[in-house]
This record gives structure tokens, sequence and C-alpha cells, in this order.
């Protein structure tokens, strides 16, 4: 039974070994209001778009007539919505002649890819997001034999190798897996292609392409699937995430099965793909990614599909389509590519 002593006020509480240094851990007061004041100017839908809008844009710049066009508001309204974002110093604004263009502050431009890439998506899983449920009690054993199974077809790779790549592909999975019902099976693709990548010979003729998105859940899935649609086994395709999702986005999952992949699955960034790769896309995380000599970089500019309707989703695959052609004409020039 709850008495009058257990809700006593915590500045009544004179415990001598409770000594809270709140100040030492909690923002300051005037930090606080700063931040919050700009979250505030964040939290409302169409500025969220626009702001989306601006950072994927790719001269990184865009107009009131263009941000007009995301929603059926009059262009005052658009105007209002970017002052208030203009005015916590987020965007920044240029006349030239008519038209006045907005760009992101520079200052803001890393923190609003993580806001988009990263903590946007969280968001839209955190509902639907079940447990991880970590995989099987006593996984040790199974690991083990598949390590075992595997080292053969990779003669070239010690045991202990072997072993502890198997390890490191299921701790990588189970860390976002949202089922495990099938995480040893895909912990053992993903570990079978690990040592591919392994022993990948420096000199083959076929080239390796890695794309790298945040979440491996959108945008490098569907380069992947775009490039491996068109190039088939001419050309290896990789693709990994510097923070996998739990799983692919939905809205993707049909875009990715048009293009017949059916079996994606969000796959954490090794280093190994870097190495084992002659070309490196980034799409929002080239600052993560291993920086090798002898590897051709590009960094794409594509807007995050977790994000978008439908109509967007179609708009960043014909994107990344466009961007995917254009590379393969680079790499495999005799290779006919059909008709949009």
């Amino acid at each position: 039974m709850t008495t009058s002593d257990d809700v006593r006020p915590m500045s009544d509480v004179t415990d001598p070994d409770c000594t809270p240094q709140t100040e030492s851990h909690a923002i300051a007061t005037e930090a606080a209001t700063t931040v919050a004041t700009t979250l505030k100017a964040l939290a409302e839908p169409l500025r969220l778009r626009m702001l989306s809008f601006i950072a994927t844009a790719p001269t990184g710049e865009a107009c009131v007539c263009d941000l007009a066009a995301l929603t059926d508001v009059s262009q005052p309204t658009v105007s209002h919505h970017l002052k208030v974002l203009r005015e916590v110093g987020i965007l920044t604004s240029e006349r030239r002649g008519t038209w006045v263009w907005y760009r992101i502050e520079p200052g803001y431009r890393g923190a609003v890819a993580t806001l988009l890439d990263s903590f946007a998506p969280a968001a839209l899983e955190a509902p639907h997001r079940r447990q991880a449920l970590g995989g099987l009690q006593a996984v040790d054993p199974v690991l083990d034999r598949m390590a075992t199974e595997l080292a053969p077809s990779f003669p070239g790779v010690h045991v202990d190798v072997v072993q502890r790549i198997v390890r490191e592909s299921y701790t990588g999975l189970a860390r976002t897996a949202k089922v495990s019902a099938h995480l040893i099976s895909l912990a053992e693709r993903f570990a079978r292609q690990r040592l591919t990548d392994t022993t990948r010979e420096a000199t083959t003729s076929v080239p390796q392409v890695l794309f790298v998105c945040v979440a491996n859940a959108g945008r490098s899935q569907l380069a992947a699937a775009l490039m491996h649609r068109y190039a088939g086994d001419r050309v290896t395709v990789r693709s990994a995430g510097s923070t996998p999702a739990a799983d692919v986005h939905t809205g993707v999952r049909e875009a990715l099965a048009n293009l017949g992949t059916t079996d994606a699955y969000p796959k954490p960034l090794t280093d190994d793909a870097v190495r084992a790769a002659d070309v490196v896309i980034t799409m929002g995380c080239g600052d993560v990614c291993p920086i090798l000599p002898g590897i051709r970089y590009e960094d794409w500019l594509v807007g995050d599909p977790a994000l978008a309707s439908p109509a967007g989703i179609a708009a960043i695959r014909a994107d990344l389509d466009t961007r995917v052609r254009g590379l393969l004409a680079d790499l495999l020039p005799d290779l006919t590519l059909p008709t949009t």
C-alpha cells in the first residue's frame, strides 16, 4: 500500500548517498531552448517535405515555384514555411531575378542528412518494430556447423577466419533482425558473400560494384537490383548500409519485385565488401565508407524512398535507373541496354 512517505517530493529526500549532479548530465537550459526552437520549426509536415526536396535536389537548391508543386497550398503559404526555416538558420536564401532560391545552411547539412536518413526512417519503423529475438538459444553449434560446411568452398581461407566471418555475419544481422526465423539462412548467405569478396582476385575481368546507403533498405537495394537486371553476371553487385534497418522498406518491396528481386535484406557495411569493389557508390553515407586506393568512388544525391509516396518511389527508381545506365555505359561499353 502506498503511504505518504512513498510520494514525498524530491526536495524532501535527504539520503546522504544520493547526490544527483543533474547539471553535469543534462543539456544546458539555454542550449535546450535554442534546440527546441529549431525542432519546433521542423515539426511541420510540409516543411519537412520541402527540406527533403532541397537536400536531394541535384543543384542543392530550390526556388519557391519548385516547392509549391509539392502541395496544393498557395505560394504565399510556401513562402511562409520557408521563412520559418530561414529564421532559425536552417535555410539560406538568394534572390536571382524574380525568384528566391533556397539552400541548406552549410553548418546544418550534416544534421539535415542525419534527420532525413536516420531519424526519420527510425520514426517510421518504430510503431511497427517487433523486438528482435536475437537468434537461436543454442546458436554456437549451428554457426560452427555452418563454418565447417563453408570452409571447403574457400580452401585459401584459414578455418579460423571462416569461423570469424560466420560469427560476425550472424551478429551483424542479429542486431537489427526483425524476425529470427530466417536469420541462420541469411547469415549463411551473408557469410558466403563476404568470403567470396575476401578471396576475390584483383585481376578479375568482372567488375564489382558496391552500393551503400544508410539503411540498405531502399536506395542501395534498388540500385543493385537495377544493375543486376541490366548486366546480369557481367557485373558483381553488392549493397550494404552504414546503419542497416531491420527490413527493406515496405514501399520499396514492390519496386524490387518488379525488377525480379524478392529476397533482398539489409546488410551492414564491411571492410571486405569495400576492398573487393572496383566502384563504390555512396548515397547519403559517404563519410563512413573507408577510402581505399585503387577504388573508384562516386556519391549519388538521391531521395530516400523510406519517406516517399508511391509516386516519389517511382521517381527515385527512375533517377537511379538513369544513373545505373550511365555507370554501366562506362564499365561495359559493349553492353546493350534496353530502351526505357
